[in-house]
């Protein structure tokens, strides 16, 4: 017998598994919720988005007043890095948002079992924390635990010359040469950081390209942008393996394809190769709970485990690893639990690249279209040729909309510019009501705006854009 009983308990307070707590809550179930950090909110929370973030805005304004700020008539002397401020800044970011969550706990009446959980059975759990092990069990437990940090053969992270996406974000000082493994949304984010506050960054790539899961337009773009910016490029080439020494880091380099081996020699390394799902020390065997192939947990289109009465949402089961593709599931599988219905098109969920310009995808890529044999047509637009990014001095990068070649429906949308990440919502509202590329043309944008190049897109299309 267990010393607590719940109607639901949620394993993991990230993004996924505090939602659902709040909405299971909500809904008039006696929820908690597991998590065994110090703090709530899980890796986004507290080492991932929300920090990252911090740090991205942090930069950007330090490198425009440093770099750009003249060339819109303000003059700007003296200006000077304080990495422990910005720091400071980054960490009170965090609490912020940490706090929030653990007061919409308490407003919710969500107990926060702090430890770290293991199945005994599919309704039983064993929480081993600071006070001992707990024994409590429920109707309905969620795996909400995320996932970690990809490893790679040969490196070594250290989090002090070899970093992950922890230690990048934490580092005391500025690194003169720094090495990015992996050319993704993480590693091309927290490179822009540090090569905004000076450090030469090279990003090394195994495939070809940059931001592989995007459009190829949009990757071409966006690396040519970032080569433009100052960073390097090292595609096609494998890292296999990394010694620290003293002060600095070797890396062994080769082909992709195979070839000749060569070394590069860094202050500090960034491995960015990505994410995989986190079930260690859930004792899943002892539920019935199935993993795949890739260690994430099985589940069906309701989120069923192959165990009764357990689920699991977000990073550690299928599908993009985006905290809020796992919201979504969190919200959508209370309500399921409560008899409700719900509804997430996978094909719909937003990418953003929060790097300066932003990237952002939604929908299918050409690429996509053309392996599956749809006809399409595809509307550009330049933001050079967009009056409100001309006057704010953000003209790199276009709107690009793929449209059915005989229905008009918007299939894909992908954009390279100023708030990017902000103009795909106007598209994701859009295709989730099926909306062709003419239902976007005839709707009125303000003006002078940034949505605009969207508008101007949707006319390309049909090849009318009215301003180029």
């Amino acid at each position: 017998m267990s010393d607590k009983h719940y109607d639901v308990i949620v394993i993991g307070s990230g993004p996924g598994g505090y939602v659902c707590a709040i909405r299971a809550a909500q809904l008039g179930f006696k929820t908690a919720c597991v998590e065994k950090r110090a703090t709530l909110g899980g890796t986004c929370l507290n080492v991932g988005c929300i920090p990252s973030k911090a740090l991205l805005q942090s930069s950007e304004k330090y490198d425009l007043a440093k770099n750009h700020l003249d060339q819109i008539g303000v003059s700007v002397s003296g200006v000077e890095l304080q990495l422990d401020k910005m720091q400071g800044f980054k960490d009170s970011v965090v609490k912020a948002n940490t706090d929030g969550v653990s007061y919409l706990f308490k407003k919710n009446k969500i107990d926060w079992l702090k430890g770290s959980a293991s199945f005994t059975d599919a309704h039983t759990l064993v929480i081993t924390g600071d006070a001992g092990p707990e024994t409590v069990s429920a109707t309905h437990i969620v795996i909400a635990t995320g996932s970690e940090v990809m490893p790679l053969d040969g490196v070594a992270i250290d989090e002090q010359r070899v970093v992950s996406s922890t230690g990048a974000l934490a580092l005391s000082e500025v690194p003169k040469r720094m090495a990015v493994i992996g050319g993704g949304y993480i590693g091309l984010e927290l490179g822009t950081v540090w090569h905004r506050l000076g450090a030469e960054v090279t990003v090394i790539e195994y495939l070809d390209r940059v931001l592989p899961g995007m459009d190829g337009e949009v990757s071409k773009q966006m690396q040519k942008i970032l080569s433009k910016q100052g960073l390097t490029f090292r595609l096609s080439t494998r890292v296999t393996g990394a010694e620290a020494s003293g002060e600095t880091v070797t890396l062994s380099l080769e082909p992709a394809a195979g070839g000749s081996s060569e070394t590069l020699e860094v202050d500090v390394v960034l491995l960015a190769v990505g994410r995989r799902a986190h079930t260690e020390g859930l004792n899943a065997g002892a539920a019935g709970i199935k993993l795949d192939e890739r260690g994430r947990v099985v589940t069906d289109h309701r989120y069923r485990t192959s165990a009764e009465g357990v689920y699991a949402i977000g990073d550690v089961r299928e599908g993009p690893m985006l905290a809020h593709k796992a919201e979504d599931e969190g919200s959508m599988l209370a309500e399921l639990l409560a008899g409700q219905s719900g509804h997430i098109d996978y094909d719909l969920v937003p990418g953003v690249v929060y790097t300066w310009p932003e990237v952002a995808s939604i929908g299918r890529t050409e690429e996509q279209l053309k392996q599956a044999g749809t006809g399409y047509k595809v509307g550009k637009f330049p933001f050079s040729a967009n009056g409100r990014a001309r006057a704010m001095a953000m003209t790199e990068g276009f709107v690009k909309i793929l449209a059915d070649q005989e229905t008009d429906r918007v299939l894909g949308v992908h954009i390279i510019g100023p708030e990017a990440g902000t103009l795909i919502h106007e598209m994701a509202t859009a295709m989730e009501f099926s909306a062709s590329a003419e239902d976007i043309a005839r709707t009125c944008h303000a003006h002078p705006t940034l949505n605009e190049a969207v508008k101007e897109a949707a006319l390309a299309v049909e090849g009318r854009p009215i301003h180029i």
